[in-house]
């Protein structure tokens, strides 16, 4: 069971469809692994329909239907189905879609001795969201984030200087947080990542490569 969620303004702003497809992708597919947050999704969804219902009706144009009925015979959105309790292991539907195949199919660019990185098309062109491998026992240098990451551990897990974690937990980063993920010693950890901006080494070993780490939005 997952120990870290996301906040509740994370969680009101994807009941309420706001969030960028990206971010909204990676908390859905926290929800696949967390019961608890399901829950609080589903009573913020229930209240925002009550709002909803409350409030006076508005007049629409005639076109509004046809343009309704027409997107009827569209493909469906990127959507996550919940993993079953007994699909220990199960990747999220929307992963399995984007992936193509299975974690060894995916091209993977060498970023340290211990860090690897698969870049991922959502289709959302300010976020880059990418699968991050971590070695078992490996460390990714000391960082700080120019902008905001989401992370969401998928196998294994890692620990910093701020706690212990494992599959299906959802940790949100921002400037402010400076930390060096380390994977547990046991088993290799690959985790989710969804950034706005590029990471910033700050360890001395690894400044150097600031100015060519780019972000891959797309």
């Amino acid at each position: 069971m997952a120990k870290y969620h996301p906040s509740v303004d994370l969680l009101t702003e994807y009941a309420a469809g706001i969030l960028p497809l990206a971010q909204a992708a990676c908390l859905s597919a926290h929800l696949n692994y967390c019961a608890q947050c399901r829950q609080q999704t589903a009573q913020l969804q229930d209240l925002g329909a009550e709002l909803f219902s409350s409030l006076p009706p508005q007049p629409v144009a005639e076109s509004l239907l046809d343009n309704v009925l027409a997107r009827l015979d569209e493909a469906p959105p990127l959507r996550y189905q919940r993993v079953p309790e007994s699909g220990v292991g199960r990747l999220p539907a929307l992963l399995q879609r984007l992936m193509r195949g299975d974690f060894r199919e995916l091209s993977w660019k060498k970023i340290t001795r211990s860090l690897r990185i698969s870049y991922l098309r959502t289709g959302d062109p300010s976020f880059e969201f990418a699968l991050y491998h971590i070695k078992a026992g490996g460390r990714i240098p000391q960082h700080t984030h120019r902008g905001s990451e989401m992370t969401l551990i998928l196998q294994g897990g890692f620990s910093d200087a701020h706690g212990s974690y494992h599959v299906g937990d959802f940790l949100y980063r921002d400037a402010e947080d400076d930390h060096a993920p380390t994977a547990l010693q046991s088993e290799d950890c690959i985790c989710l990542a969804v950034l706005d901006a590029p990471l910033r080494f700050t360890s001395w070993k690894y400044r150097w490569m600031n100015p060519f780490l780019q972000l891959r939005p797309g």
